[in-house]
């Protein structure tokens, strides 16, 4: 993939943000920043990002504890920075790092409209489903997984500066519902992916995980695309049509049992399972979270029941 050509093509850098100017943004610790800005240099040493990740304790222990998991877990303990992108490399400590600095920024966010805990909830499991479906499709694990982890960034702050629009979203009657992106080009004249594809890449994000960003809502188009339907793009794609508290894509559901039945391989009650466990190991909330594969065991048990009658 050419991610720069294609970031080049769907966002210019010439374009102006989509956002009002009263929209307040979020804003990511420095450091995190001057990472992804060093990290595109190629003589850039793990010394020199491993010190400048040090001058933030609470980074470096999240990308301690990540790369001393059983994921990358080695013989020797790892104890400092330096080290630890020197087992993982530059660029999945960079995403990491960004992926870590987005969940701590969206969990200090507030909203009127949306339960922020579950929405974060939402996010890393479609970050794991995403992950799963990226291994099916041979392509990036981590970018596709960093990728459905930034996809909503901006919600809750969207949703609180421009509180009647997305009020008035969550009212649309029941059967008449139209999904997020469109009823905010309807609105607002763009959407949360353009805006957020554009604020990543006004922050020095990599290009491939603007894209990812910037086309999360192509749903299962995505993976009919000749030019990225095999990579990550396509994984978070799919993943985004798991049901969230804001019920972007109100037939998100429908659509993911519709391609189980025509791609055998994508085996969605099994991936499901396997997410709803990954889940559970990584955060203790899960346990109130309404997972992917409940959501199936009740569509299922719902099926039985009318056509027992």
């Amino acid at each position: 993939m050419d991610w720069s050509a294609l970031r080049s093509r769907l966002l210019p850098q010439s374009q102006n943000s989509v956002l009002p100017p009263k929209v307040k943004l979020p804003a990511l610790p420095t450091v995190v920043l001057e990472f992804s800005k060093m990290a595109d240099d190629p003589d850039a040493t793990t010394q020199r990002l491993g010190q400048l990740i040090e001058t933030d304790s609470t980074l470096t222990c999240e990308l301690l504890k990540y790369t001393n998991s059983t994921a990358f877990a080695g013989r020797q303990k790892i104890a400092v920075a330096k080290n630890a992108i020197s087992r993982i490399g530059i660029r999945n400590a960079r995403n990491f790092l960004l992926s870590t600095a987005v969940q701590q920024t969206m969990k200090a966010s507030k909203s009127k409209l949306i339960n922020i805990q579950n929405l974060w909830l939402t996010n890393l499991e479609r970050a794991l489903f995403a992950r799963e479906l990226a291994q099916k499709l041979g392509c990036d694990r981590d970018l596709a997984y960093s990728g459905s982890l930034l996809q909503d960034f901006l919600l809750p702050v969207l949703s609180n500066e421009l509180f009647e629009i997305y009020f008035e979203f969550l009212q649309q009657p029941e059967g008449c519902q139209s999904n997020l992106v469109d009823y905010e080009r309807k609105k607002l004249g763009w959407d949360h992916s353009i805006a957020t594809a554009q604020m990543l890449h006004a922050w020095g994000f990599p290009d491939d995980l603007v894209c990812c960003v910037l086309l999360h809502h192509q749903g299962l188009a995505a993976l009919q695309n000749p030019e990225y339907g095999a990579s990550p793009i396509a994984a978070v794609a799919v993943a985004a049509l798991m049901t969230d508290p804001l019920r972007q894509t109100p037939d998100g559901l429908k659509q993911l049992i519709l391609l189980d039945g025509i791609w055998p391989e994508f085996q969605l009650h099994e991936t499901a399972e396997r997410v709803s466990l990954a889940l559970a190991d990584v955060t203790p909330l899960s346990a109130q979270h309404a997972t992917l594969s409940r959501r199936l065991e009740k569509q299922l048990a719902a099926t039985h029941s009318q056509s027992s009658r």
